[in-house]
C-alpha cells in the first residue's frame, strides 16, 4: 500500500467511478493503492450512498424454516444448521411424535431385548 496518499480532485473522481460502478471498497482500494477503510472513510465523508448487503433470498412458502415449524408437523432437520439450505420436512407428524411415519422409522428402532423377544 502506498503511504502519503493524497485525495486529489482527480482520485476522488475515480473513487466516486469506481464506487457507482458497484466495485466494493477492498478492491477499490487495491486498484488505488490504498486500504478499504481509507475508501470507506472517504466514501462517507463525500456522502456517497452507501450499500447495504444484499438481503437473503426470499425462500418458497413451501419451505419449512424453524420459525414456520408448528408442533403438529414433523421436525426432521435437513441440511446444515446455519446454511441457507436448512430447513425442516414439514409434513404432518405421526400423533404423539415429533416426526412424520417415514422419519419415525428411521429415528425408533426397537432394541435389540424386543427383536429378540419379538421373533420367540
Amino acid at each position: 500500500m502506498m503511504t502519503g496518499f493524497e485525495w486529489t480532485p482527480e482520485k476522488v473522481e475515480e473513487l466516486t467511478k469506481f464506487w457507482a460502478s458497484g466495485l466494493s471498497a477492498s478492491e477499490i482500494g487495491r486498484r488505488m493503492g490504498i486500504t478499504k477503510n481509507a475508501v470507506v472513510g472517504k466514501v462517507r465523508r463525500l456522502n456517497l450512498a452507501m450499500r447495504r448487503a444484499p438481503a437473503p433470498p426470499k425462500r418458497p412458502a413451501s419451505v419449512v424454516t424453524l420459525e414456520r415449524l408448528k408442533a403438529d408437523m414433523c421436525s426432521w432437520p435437513t441440511g446444515e444448521p446455519g446454511h441457507p439450505d436448512f430447513m425442516f420436512c414439514g409434513i404432518p407428524a405421526v400423533e404423539g411424535k415429533p416426526y412424520c411415519s417415514e422419519h419415525c422409522a428411521r429415528a425408533y428402532i426397537p432394541s435389540t431385548r424386543k427383536r429378540a423377544s419379538a421373533a420367540a
